[in-house]
């Protein structure tokens, strides 16, 4: 279960479905589209209504094993895995010029646990790489940069929720 906050009470306590592999230490954020987050507004005595969302939220997760056994038993053509890195790619870098990197290095494998062609490692393999950071890539000059890692919450939540979102459109197709 992901718990997210606004660090000045200005938006509502989030509670959102997420996986936590230990293998690799990445936390993937399930989108909002495929399970639906559960929101407390910052008023008054919240502790009850944050416990009722979270065993609210808690109940889902056989859902979401099911979800992931469905991408593990998914395989994908390397076409299939290809489209899959460009636009996770563009959900990174909407604009093509600020990209400069090739959708193939999303599909570079990390760790042996990563390996296989199935859509479960390929969401892994790109996710890591598009929020760890460190791929090669051409800067709007030509220079030879690399990615930055990711480290704001906002961002990796809308990375990471894109991504599933992309798994899933691949999983329904």
């Amino acid at each position: 279960m992901v718990f997210l906050n606004s660090h000045d009470g200005t938006s509502a306590y989030q509670l959102r479905l997420g996986l936590f592999r230990v293998v690799c230490t990445n936390g993937l954020i399930v989108s909002r589209g495929a399970f639906p987050a559960y929101y407390v507004p910052h008023r008054g005595d919240v502790v009850d209504e944050v416990v009722a969302g979270a065993l609210e939220v808690a109940e889902r997760f056989g859902s979401l094993a099911d979800q992931v056994e469905k991408m593990e038993a998914r395989q994908l053509y390397k076409d299939e895995q290809i489209r899959f890195a460009e636009r996770a790619l563009a959900l990174r870098f909407p604009s093509p010029a600020d990209c400069g990197s090739q959708p193939s290095q999303l599909l570079t494998c990390r760790r042996t646990e990563d390996l296989g062609d199935d859509l479960w490692s390929t969401l892994n393999k790109v996710q890591e790489n598009l929020l760890r950071g460190g791929l090669s890539r051409r800067s709007a000059t030509g220079r030879l940069t690399h990615t930055r890692r990711i480290t704001a919450i906002r961002q990796d939540v809308r990375l990471n929720s894109g991504l599933w979102d992309l798994a899933v459109d691949l999983l329904a197709a």
